[in-house]
Order: C-alpha cells, then structure tokens, then sequence
C-alpha cells in the first residue's frame, strides 16, 4: 500500500515539475519576443497592412450593401438584396455565372485529369509530348486572361476566319456567349487543374494498382477501384479551383460574352453605367453576393479536399510506377491531348498573326507593324511603362512581404498569429472585381470617409497594393512549405550568439529559402502585369495599363491593336520567368559547387 502511494506521489510530482517546466518556457518564450522589437513591429506592421488593405475593404462593402439612399438620406436596409433578386437582369447574371463556373469546372477538370494521367501513367515516346504539356501549362501563366478569348472572336466570330471566310458560314452570334465563355474558360483554366492533379497522380503508391493488377483485375477496373477512389478529393480540390477562377473571371465573359453577362460584369457595368444613385449600393449588394459564393467554395476546397487528399494520397511512392505501353489506351489519349495542346498552342499563334494584320474586316489581310507601333508608342509606351513600373514596385515588395509572413507563421508563436496566416490568404477567395470595387469604395473619400489616405486612389500606389495584396497567398504558401523543412536549431543557434531577428532572417533564413523567394517574386510579377479584373476600375485617365488598353481596344473590336499589346505582355512575362528560372539554378548550382569544393578540401 505505502508502495502505492509512494508511485502515485511521484507520478503527481513528475507531473508538477512537467507544468512547471511548461509554465517556466513559456515565461521565458514571452521574454525572449518582448525582447525583440523588431519581430514586434513586423507582426504590428503585416496586421496593421492585413486590416487596411484586406478586411477594410470588404467592411465597406459589407456597409454599402445594406444601405439605400432615399429621398437624399442613406437608410439602413436589406433593400438592395430585394431589389437584386427580384430584378430579371441580376437574376440571370447571377444564373449565367453559377452555370458557366459549373460547366467550366467539369470540363477543366477532366481535360486537366487527362493530360495529368497521360504525363504520369502513360509511356510516351520522344519528348515531344512533354514538350506539348509544358507549353500548354505554362502559356495560361503568363498571359493576360482574355488572349483566348480574341482569338477565338478572330477564328469563330461574326466575321471569323474560319467561319466567315473559309466556311461562308453567317454566324448570327458566332460563339459569342454561353459557348464562347465555356470553351474560353475551360481551355484557360484546365492548365492549372492538370498541375494539380499531376502532382497527386505522382504520389500514389503504384503497389496499390500492381496488387489489384496481380490479383487478376483489368486495367480498366483497377482504374474505377482503386485509382479514382484515391483521387476523388483531389478532383473535388480541381473542380472547386476551377469553379472559383470561373466564378471571380471577368476579362473573358466582358470580351466575348457579347449581351450576355455574369456576375463580375454586372458589378462592372452597375458601377460605371451610373444607374440612379443607389448604383454604388448595388453593386456593392451584387460583389457580396459573388464574395460569399467564392468564400463558401473556397473554405470547402481548402479546409475539407484539400485536407482529405492530404490524408488519403501521403508521402512519396516506394519505387517508379511501371506505365502504360498498350496501343489501345495510349494512341486515344495521345491523339486527344496533342490535339488539345496544338489547338491551345494554335490559338497564341493567331493572337500574333492578328498583332500584324491591318483590317480584318477586308477579304483580303494586309500585313503591317502598324499596330506594334501604336501600342510602343505614345500611349501605348505609357501604358507598357505605368504596367512594368507597378508591377517592379510591387513584386519585390511582395515577395519579402510572403516570405516574413511564412516566418512569422512557422517560426514563432504569438497572438494573432492565426490571423495573419487567414488574412495573408483571404485574397484566394476574393474575386478581383470584388477587390477593386472594394478599393474604390474604401479610399476614394478617404479611409470611412474621414479623408484619411484619400490621396491614394488615383496614384499608382493603391494599384500597387492591389498587386501586393493579390499575389501574397501564392507567396506565403511557398514560403511556408519552404520554412517546414528547415530544422529550428540553424536559426536558434543565430540567436543564441547575439544576433537580432532582422539579423538571423536576412543571413539564415533568407538564403535558405531564396528559391521560394525567386519564385514569388516571379509569380507576383507575371500575375501583376496581366492582372485585369482587380484593377480594371482602379485605372485612370493618368494611370492605364496595358491589361485595360487591350480590354478597351477589345471592347471597341480592333483585335489587331489588342493582339499587339497582348503578345508584348506575353513576352515580356515569358522573358521574366526565364530570366529568374536561370538565376534560381545559378544560385542552385552556386551552392551545390561550394559544398562540393568544401568536401573535397
């Protein structure tokens, strides 16, 4: 019995100490952070700059949704959600994009689950095809979104190439709404839903299929038992994506949607078409309504797919998959997807081609550089110079802004750390329409109305925070997943031999992680200056980028001038990720040279 006791005592003082010892590291943990005015002021400036340029605008929004101005006075009321749906045009644009995003989700997700499982489980010959995916995956990246959307008027328009010219064929509306967009958008959007499911197809174990294979299954029903049950979340993940891009995209329905008009139109169109004085409240209704379409879908992608597709495909394969080499599976998905990929490559050339044409409405083209000269001239120049001066600005800014983000979230602990990593990737689930108009509404009075800050609309630096704010998710994800892999005692070691936070960052930790760097501050370049529909209502008579030229140029029909300033965007952005692409490499082969002398010494 006095044994007992005497284990019990014991196990309660081993318990003591723990909580003691627990309490005494954590005393010492608050110490250590109230010690470090630097990591203070970082946490108080990314929150102070999350709260301003994040959540406030969507406060205002939010404001400006339930309120109706009558008879001069601004009244509270849910008046404007009334109005909206009970009103035939909101209804059917808010139809028109529910449909459109369900469409295009389905289709990129199963154009993009084919070229993933053609990549992964087929044996291709010679590296053309490879060639194929890589063009077609990288084109969406670094152009403007509408690209397609103009050749596909060129090709298949009232006054098509193809349809009016070769064809003879009179096209009432050519392909101009429902199956323009549809078309437009899957072929924009499956590119990134092919990556993603690329990189889920790798890791499934091939042991899995070789046993059911070994146990006498068909090919066909180790693919319906084994491979999709595997793959189901992340599919959901694609087609949810998809359905987000869809839903928030403006530049194509705006370009080709002819009457037709979706949701991020009709806020477009409520706002600057002036109509009544309750046209700033509804369409401040209309992008709360596509905001929590795009939230519900983007909380339901991220914090249930993606976490499931985590759970169900973990870790790496043991050994390399044996692929698919018979004839009858692999020509089908061969011809399918090269055809694809031609027809995607196809379309980028036209946009070219049309850069050099001078009138497309004569029977016969004539060639000329008359359009390369307007758009690197005179307003054209400006144009490419206000997009390029941004978009310097802002990627640099943004990728150390992603990369003290990721830090802060992995490497300490503190109050409202959580709210940086949720607001830091907010901007993921805001549609660019909802963002600007947001902006628009939160600064061009100043910050609620006080004139605070008011002298920032009209400048190029609330586009530039725009860019910033846009680009941040893509950069705090890569610089998270790069932060977990370096073990804490490289950096604790920085401190314990007196070096400050700023320190330690900028000599350890940075250049531990400076791939992750280059590549946000690649991403946030190309997205910036091919960015439209955030800052489309944000442009000026001073300030217009080249994304609202070739959107104005487009809307007015002169294609050949929009091709012009498309294809400048277009290389310009290719020339930069080939230009950090090499420099990412260079440092790579830097480090490795230097282990390798260091070895050898």
């Amino acid at each position: 019995m006095a044994e007992t006791n005497t284990i019990q005592e014991n196990a309660k003082q081993d318990i003591t100490d723990a909580n003691t010892y627990k309490h005494q590291a954590r005393i010492i943990e608050i110490k250590k952070f109230f010690k470090d005015p630097i990591t203070i002021v970082a946490i108080a400036g990314i929150i102070f700059f999350l709260l301003l340029f994040t959540i406030y605008p969507l406060i205002i929004l939010l404001k400006d949704a339930f309120v109706r101005r009558y008879g001069g006075v601004d009244q509270t009321t849910t008046y404007q959600f009334s109005y909206i749906f009970s009103t035939l045009n909101y209804q059917v644009s808010i139809k028109n994009s529910l449909i459109i995003g369900l469409v295009v989700a389905l289709g990129a997700t199963l154009v993009g689950f084919l070229f993933a499982y053609v990549d992964v489980y087929l044996k291709v010959k010679g590296g053309f095809m490879r060639a194929l995916f890589k063009i077609v995956s990288l084109l969406p990246l670094v152009s403007p979104p509408f690209v397609i959307s103009i050749a596909i008027i060129v090709l298949f328009g009232n006054s098509g190439l193809i349809t009016n010219r070769w064809w003879g064929i009179s096209m009432n509306q050519g392909l101009y709404g429902y199956p323009g967009v549809m078309i437009v958008e899957i072929i924009t959007f499956f590119p990134t839903a092919y990556l993603m499911l690329k990189g889920l197809l790798k890791n499934i174990d091939p042991s899995l299929e070789e046993a059911a294979r070994d146990m006498g299954a068909s090919r066909w029903h180790v693919f319906w038992t084994v491979t999709m049950p595997l793959m189901k979340p992340g599919l959901a993940n694609a087609f949810l994506v998809s359905f987000i891009e869809s839903m928030a995209d403006f530049a194509n329905p705006m370009i080709i949607g002819g009457s037709m008009e979706t949701m991020s139109t009709q806020i477009y169109n409520t706002l600057m078409g002036g109509n009544g004085i309750n046209a700033n409240y509804q369409a401040a209704a209309m992008s709360l309504i596509l905001l929590a379409i795009s939230m519900a879908f983007f909380f339901i992608q991220k914090y249930v797919f993606e976490r499931k597709s985590y759970a169900t495909i973990s870790g790496k394969a043991t050994r390399a998959r044996i692929q698919i080499d018979d004839k009858s599976v692999v020509i089908p998905l061969e011809i399918f997807c090269s055809f694809i990929s031609i027809c995607v490559i196809g379309l980028y050339v036209v946009v070219i081609m049309v850069s050099f044409w001078q009138n497309m409405d004569t029977s016969d083209i004539v060639y000329t550089i008359a359009n390369w000269k307007e758009a690197t001239t005179g307003t054209g120049l400006d144009s490419l110079k206000a997009t390029l001066l941004t978009s310097l600005i802002a990627a640099p800014l943004c990728a150390l802004m992603s990369m003290i983000i990721a830090y802060l979230i992995v490497k300490r602990k503190f109050v409202g750390r959580g709210f940086i990593e949720f607001t830091s990737m907010l901007a993921m689930a805001i549609p660019g329409t909802v963002l600007g108009l947001g902006f628009i509404r939160g600064f061009v009075k100043g910050v609620f109305h006080t004139g605070w800050m008011q002298g920032l609309y009209g400048t190029i630096w609330i586009i530039i925070i725009v860019f910033i704010v846009r680009s941040l998710p893509v950069g705090v994800r890569s610089g998270v997943a790069a932060l977990r892999q370096i073990d804490k005692s490289i950096e604790e070691s920085a401190y314990d031999m007196g070096a400050n936070s700023a320190h330690v960052f900028r000599t350890v930790t940075l250049p531990l992680i400076k791939d992750s760097f280059f590549s946000s501050l690649s991403t946030s370049f190309v997205r910036s200056i091919t960015a439209i529909s955030a800052v489309i209502l944000l442009c000026t008579s001073n300030i217009k980028l080249m994304t609202y030229v070739i959107n104005e140029f487009a809307g007015k029909g002169a294609y050949g001038i929009a091709s012009a300033y498309a294809t400048i965007l277009i290389l310009v952005a290719g020339v930069t990720i080939g230009i950090f692409d090499f420099l990412t490499g260079l440092l790579g082969k830097g480090r490795k040279i230097k282990g390798a002398k260091k070895d050898n010494g």
